[in-house]
């Protein structure tokens, strides 16, 4: 790594991503500190394969070797403009929705059809919780029933 202590210190700050901030913190205190990788790696809680993998790539690719590399994945099926519109449907209604509600709504806006963990995977991702029944016990008591039961406090 040809950056200085000044400049990576500097990186360090102004870095706003967690993960990277360690993995400068571990390039800092091994490249320039002259510490141990295996030591550094024990304080900050990870593997020495973790600190060993860090800091090959950063010699290799410098600063931007510290960031996570874009992941591949299956593309989404619904397009975005058909999210955004769901989205803002769910956002827009008050009442809650269950995943059997949202999953017609996207059949009905995209013409896809989701299992309902799939569903209930989107809206997570969406930021939205699934409403949950309250259970209503068949055999409670009537608001009088429940008074007739009470024992009457005495008054000595």
């Amino acid at each position: 790594m040809t950056a200085s202590k000044g400049k990576l210190v500097e990186l360090y700050k102004r870095e706003s991503d967690a993960k990277v901030k360690e993995r400068l913190l571990l390039v800092i205190r091994v490249v320039d500190d002259k510490e141990m990788p295996a030591h550094v790696a024990k304080g900050l809680h990870r593997s020495k394969p973790w600190a060993s993998y860090w800091l090959h790539r950063s010699s290799k690719e410098g600063i931007k070797g510290l960031q996570d590399k874009p992941k591949s994945g299956r593309v989404p099926q619904i397009p975005l403009e058909v999210s955004a519109r769901i989205r803002k449907t769910l956002m827009e209604s008050r009442q809650g929705w269950t995943t059997k509600q949202v999953n017609e709504l996207i059949v009905k806006e995209s013409g896809i059809r989701h299992h309902y963990t799939h569903v209930y995977r989107l809206l997570h991702k969406w930021g939205f919780k699934q409403k949950v029944p309250r259970r209503v016990h068949v055999n409670t008591a009537s608001i009088e029933e429940k008074k007739g039961f009470k024992k009457e406090q005495r008054w000595f």
